[in-house]
Parts: structure tokens; C-alpha cells; sequence
């Protein structure tokens, strides 16, 4: 169909394109000039005050003592700057000690730059004896000339007017053709071919109808393609709601909105390159709350979570002086202070911080007080990469928790001394096995489709002769770190696989058991033999043993991984994804990799009851297990209401202390014989 002249939206776009570029550049140009001029004045300030800072101690000796010779010195090399038209040193009740002056600059400009920054400037600064006397002894004194910078303020005036209006035109003009081009003329055949397409498949979202362009080709493309629109949201908001969310989790904290230790490393990646280049410090502030857990026990983990929000809060207000600030994980937090010149501001930005924990949190009707305890690394002191500067200033943190808390602590040589205790307890870990310190417990996992025992998931333990239990969380990293995962993965399996054997023969033939895979083991060439062999001498039937791997680690090497992942499949292990959604793991890696099974981390798990955005990510999981054709089992289970809410959505397989807590082999044994009892009466 044929648009009248007067319609045409490339009429228009000329009109009025052309006269909003001359204007936007006209009034942009002029307020750029008036802030020029304030920064003009500032900079002229400015420069005082580091002259008069630079020269303050030499004058006070010499008014001290009287000393006119090295007064005049003093004078002499204020007038070393080309800016200074008049120097004095002297008390205002006494003869002056040494003063200097010479001509105002005569520049054809000054008519003009006088008006706006002023003939001169003059400035003034006390001299002042040290503390405790702080006796007065007189002023230094200094006129600035401005014609120097008035100079300097023309040309960049004249500069930035003309340009801010030929860029303006310019753009105005491009603007114009590129909308003539790109989106006239092609609308106009779009729209013939528009009532061909099926109103039930779009591919784009619903469109607005613009004020104004009701009757040109624009209206006439929304008009008819908002038809084929309605059922976008039907069609693409499950899928959407996971893109979303995965691509949410790969950079922010989901509880808190802060960056989250990935974005944090790109962030300091780039300050670090920009202070090295301006040598300017950067200082790390690594803040970790002291007892936080205690709170959560003496409170609730929502009151812990509102806590740690409003934290952020308060972090965020610091924002001005921060380059960076993001959430660790757990109760930590880190924030990154670039360009400062002297480490007494870090110094202060971590005071003010504690200071600021002094106001109690309001939560639950409840205060709630907060104390932390603060590392701080220094660039390039400390460290001249990302990765060391964070290290150590969690490092420090920990160590300053031990000493005395609620207290800030800058990175020193003595945290290697600090850190004996680790590397003898690395040393226990070389023996513990010889020792026979470790043992297995197992938790079990439900199916939800009958609420039949399906599987066991396998937990290590290690138990210390003088420390008792030790954590896996604390000794698994130091097994990465020194090697022995190796030798203490390969016996987990092993005693995993010989385990499984016996419940087989004890008749729970259709039992799986789920191992956890370090990163160090998963890249490990040998571990694909191993499985193999184990599955070979204690005669397991396909897909009983199941290997759990997690993100991050999948993402460190993910050709290896991927090569070693296919070798296990093709021995008949199944592979689960563990901790998903804690990770960064792109849906095109998911998609390449040989999984069968995600598991949901208890982190969403535990609260998604309570909050919105946990219960997005537990429901995004599960439609992207579906659509991946992939199993979905969910961890940290400890109520009947998250397990209704996770089998509403489709979730498969859960685990966690509302089924029961991890057990040696001959209680689970027990548990196995009851839960089938229990089955068969519900049959």
C-alpha cells in the first residue's frame, strides 16, 4: 500500500533528527564549557594547595629562625612555577621575612579569561610549630596567575563547541540514513509479506504502537505483526525463565545482588591493569562476619539470610570509595578500594566499616548486632595479580579471627608462620589412610516417583586422633593441594563399589551408589582404568555406580573433562552434575557434555520456600533437566513442604536429613531393610 508524502517517516525523521542533533549539540557543547570552567577554577585551587602544601615545612623553618636567606630560597623555588605572580613568607605584625613578585602575563585573551576565572588568585596557609606547641608563626602567602590557564580553558572551549556541533550534525545525519535505509524501505516490503506468516509461531515479542506513527509504515508493521504476537509468553517463558536465571547465577549472588567472585576477579583484572598504569595502590578488603553460624543456630537461616541482605546494604553505602564490591559466598565479602595513595585509607575505609557494624540490624522484630573481621592486601605490595591479592587477604582475615576479632588486619610476612598448623594437619592427611583414620557413611536417596530407595549417596569422614572429626570441606583442599586425593578417591571408590557388592548379595540388586569426584580426580588420566577395573572385580551391572562431579570443576579443563567423562560412560558409571547452579556452566557446555543426571545444590534448596528468587532457580533447574532429558535429584531436603514443592515441578530423585542423615553401612543396612518393609505395606 502507498503512504502519502506528508506520512512518510523518512520525511519526518529528517525534520526532526536534524534539528534535535543541533540542539542536543549546541546545549551539551555549552554545559560541557560551563563545567570546563568550574573544573578550570578548581584545578587553579587545587594547584595552590599543593604548592603551599609542598612548601609549608620549609617556610616554617625559616620564619622559625628567622632565616631570610633560606626564606628567599623558599621564594625561589615557589617561583619556579610559571603560575606564581607573587610570593611572601612573614608574621602580619612584623616586617616580612622574604616575599617576591613579577608582571601579569599579557595574553590578547585575558579580557575574556579574567571575566571567568578572575586576574588572580591568591591564597594563604598558616605556619604552624609541631604538636604539642602548634605555635603560629606567621603565613605564607602566594598569588596565582590564571592566564595560563585561561589559555588553556579557550582553546578547549573552542574545541569542544565546534566539535559537540559538527558531531551533533554528523550524527544527525547518519542517524537519518541509516533509519532511511535500514528501516524505511525495508519495512515497506516487510509488510506485504507479513499477512503470510502464522500468527501461531512468531518470533519476536509483543510491539508497542507508537504515538505518532500511526499511519506510516511503522504503524502499518506493528499493526499487522502484533497479530502474530499472542502467544510469545505460552510459548517461550519456561525456557526463557532458565536462559535467565543460568546466565544470573554466572556473574551476581542471587541472595544479595553483588558480583560474585568470578565478576569480582574480571573487575579487579581490569583496576589492576589501570592502577599499574597510573601506579596508584589498590587495597582488597576481605570482610567475614565473626560467628555467623552461631547466629543462624541461635536464630533461623531466614533471619541469617534478611542479616547478610542487609549487610550488602551497608556495604553498598561505601560504594563512593569502592572500585569493586561483591559477596565471596557464605558470610564473606569483599571489597576493593582503587587508586589510593597511602594504606592509612584503607585503613579507614575498614574502620568506618566496623564503625558502620556498630548500629544493631533490625530483623524479625529483633537487633541483631554484627561483628567482622577485616584482611587487607595492598597492590603491588602484597601481590601483583588478582588471584594473589584475594588469596591473601582471606588469608588474613582468617589468621586475625584467631588472635582477636572485630578487628582489621593488613597482610604480613608472618601469615606463612601463621600457617604451620595447616601444613602439619596436610601432614596427618599423607598418614590417615595408612592409619585407617577414614571411614564411609552413606545418605540415601528417594525416588519420587514410588518413594522407594533408589540409591546411597557415599560421604567420607575422617576422624583425628587429637582434633577428632575434621571436616571434609577443610580436608579435601588440602588433599587437592598436596596430591593425596588421588589415593584417597581411588579408596573411596573402592570401598564404595565393594560395599555396593554386599547390599547386591544382601538382595538390594537395584540399588546405585553415588560417588563424589574431585577436580583433581577428574582430571586425573588414570581414573577412567580405575573405575573400570572396580567395576569389573566386584561385578557392579551397569549404571549402579554413579560419579558426581561439579561445575567447577567440569569448566577448569573442559576438553579433559569432557574425553574423560565419555571413557566412564562407555565403563556404565552414570554422571551427575553436582552443586549445580553454585557454578558458571554455560548451557552450550551442559548441552556437550555426557550427563545424566543434574543435582540441585541444598544452598536453593533450603529456603526456596522463603524465597522467590531460590525457588525460580530450583524450578529453571528442573525444566532444564527436562528439556536436556536429564534426571534431577534435589539435595538438603529436610522438610515435607520442600519436598512437595520440588515434586510439584517435576523433580525426580531428593536426598537430604528429612529421609535420614548419613549412616555407617550397617545402620544403613537397617534403614534399607525398614524403608522396604515400609514400601511393600504402602503397596
Amino acid at each position: 500500500m502507498k503512504l502519502e508524502l506528508k506520512h512518510s517517516l523518512s520525511v519526518k525523521l529528517l525534520r526532526v533528527v536534524l534539528l534535535s542533533a543541533l540542539i542536543v549539540g549546541v546545549v551539551l557543547s555549552c554545559a560541557q564549557i560551563v563545567y570546563d570552567a568550574y573544573k578550570t577554577r578548581q584545578a587553579v585551587a587545587s594547584d595552590a594547595e599543593r604548592i603551599l602544601d609542598m612548601f609549608r615545612d620549609p617556610s616554617t623553618q625559616a620564619v622559625y629562625s628567622l632565616d631570610r636567606e633560606m626564606g628567599m630560597q623558599v621564594i625561589e623555588g615557589l617561583f619556579q612555577d610559571k603560575a606564581v605572580r607573587q610570593a611572601s613568607i612573614g608574621h602580619p605584625n612584623e616586617t616580612v621575612l622574604a616575599e617576591k613578585s613579577r608582571e601579569l602575563d599579557v595574553t590578547p585573551t585575558r579580557w575574556l579569561t579574567d571575566l571567568i576565572l578572575g586576574q588572580e588568585r591568591s591564597f594563604t596557609t598558616q605556619l604552624v610549630g609541631r604538636s604539642p606547641y602548634s605555635e603560629y608563626y606567621g603565613d605564607l602567602r602566594i598569588t596565582l596567575d590564571t592566564a595560563t590557564y585561561g589559555e588553556t580553558f579557550l582553546t578547549n572551549s573552542m574545541i569542544i563547541f565546534i566539535s559537540g556541533v559538527l558531531r551533533a550534525l554528523a550524527l544527525g545525519v547518519v542517524l537519518y540514513l541509516v533509519y532511511h535505509w535500514l528501516l524505511t524501505k525495508p519495512l515497506s516490503r516487510i509488510i506485504e509479506h507479513l499477512t503470510t506468516i502464522n500468527p501461531d509461531r512468531p518470533s519476536e515479542h509483543q510491539l508497542p504502537l507508537l504515538k505518532g506513527h500511526e499511519k506510516n509504515e511503522l504503524g502499518v508493521w506493528v499493526n499487522t505483526a502484533n497479530q502474530l504476537l499472542a502467544s510469545i509468553e505460552r510459548n517461550t517463558t519456561l525456557r526463557h525463565e532458565a536462559e535467565s536465571s543460568l546466565l544470573r547465577m554466572a556473574q551476581y549472588d542471587f541472595l544479595t545482588g553483588l558480583p560474585n567472585r568470578l565478576q569480582l576477579q574480571k573487575q579487579l583484572d581490569k583496576i589492576l591493569v589501570d592502577s599499574g598504569k597510573a601506579q596508584h595502590r589498590v587495597a582488597v578488603l576481605c570482610v567475614g562476619l565473626d560467628d555467623f553460624k552461631g547466629i543462624n543456630e541461635q536464630f533461623s537461616y531466614q533471619a541469617g539470610d534478611q542479616l547478610l541482605l542487609a549487610l550488602a546494604d551497608r556495604l553498598r553505602s561505601h560504594s563512593g570509595r569502592l572500585g569493586a564490591l561483591a559477596r565471596l559466598g557464605g558470610d564473606q565479602f569483599a571489597l576493593v578500594q582503587a587508586d589510593i595513595e597511602q594504606p592509612y585509607e584503607a585503613a579507614e575505609l575498614a574502620q568506618n566499616i566496623l564503625d558502620d557494624l556498630e548500629a544493631p540490624f533490625a530483623v524479625d522484630q529483633q537487633e541483631i548486632r554484627l561483628r567482622a573481621t577485616i584482611g587487607i592486601t595492598l597492590f603491588p605490595e602484597d601481590g601483583d595479580s588478582t588471584e594473589k591479592l584475594l588469596q591473601k587477604a582471606e588469608q588474613t582475615m582468617t589468621l586475625a579471627k584467631t588472635r582477636s576479632r572485630n578487628r582489621y588486619q593488613f597482610y604480613i610476612a608472618s601469615v606463612d608462620s601463621e600457617m604451620r598448623r595447616r601444613r602439619e594437619l596436610e601432614k596427618d592427611l599423607r598418614e590417615a589412610m595408612a592409619r585407617e583414620q577414614f571411614h564411609l557413611v552413606y545418605q540415601p536417596q528417594i525416588s519420587y516417583r514410588d518413594h522407594s530407595v533408589v540409591g546411597v549417596e557415599a560421604l567420607i569422614r575422617w576422624i583425628h586422633p587429637e582434633h577428632g572429626f575434621v571436616p571434609p570441606d577443610l580436608f579435601i583442599p588440602l588433599a587437592e593441594q598436596n596430591g593425596t586425593i588421588i589415593a584417597i578417591g581411588e579408596w573411596v571408590l573402592d570401598q564404595a563399589c565393594k560395599q555396593l557388592r554386599e547390599w547386591h548379595d544382601q538382595g538390594f540388586s537395584d540399588l546405585r551408589m553415588a560417588v563424589n569426584l574431585s577436580t583433581v580426580q577428574l582430571h586425573h588420566a588414570e581414573l577412567p582404568r580405575v573405575v573400570n577395573n572396580l567395576l569389573q572385580i566386584y561385578r557392579l551391572p551397569p549404571r549402579s555406580l554413579e560419579l558426581e562431579v561439579t561445575e567447577t570443576g567440569l569448566m577448569e579443563d573442559i576438553t579433559t573433562a569432557a574425553q574423560h567423562l565419555l571413557s566412564l560412560r562407555r565403563s556404565g558409571a552414570l554422571i551427575a552434575i553436582d552443586d549445580f547452579g553454585t557454578g558458571y556452566s554455560s548451557l552450550s557446555y551442559l548441552k556437550s557434555l555426557p550427563l545424566d543426571k543434574i543435582k540441585i545444590d541444598k544452598s536453593f534448596v533450603q529456603d526456596l520456600l522463603d524465597d522467590d528468587d531460590d525457588a525460580t532457580i530450583v524450578r529453571a533447574i528442573i525444566q532444564l533437566g527436562k528439556s536436556l532429558g536429564m534426571q534431577v535429584i534435589a539435595e538438603g531436603v529436610e522438610t515435607a513442604e520442600q519436598e512437595a514443592y520440588i515434586i510439584s515441578e517435576g523433580c525426580h530423585e531428593g536426598q537430604g536429613y528429612f529421609y535420614s542423615k548419613p549412616l555407617p553401612a550397617r545402620e544403613l543396612l537397617v534403614y534399607l531393610k525398614q524403608a522396604r518393609r515400609t514400601h511393600s505395606e504402602a503397596l
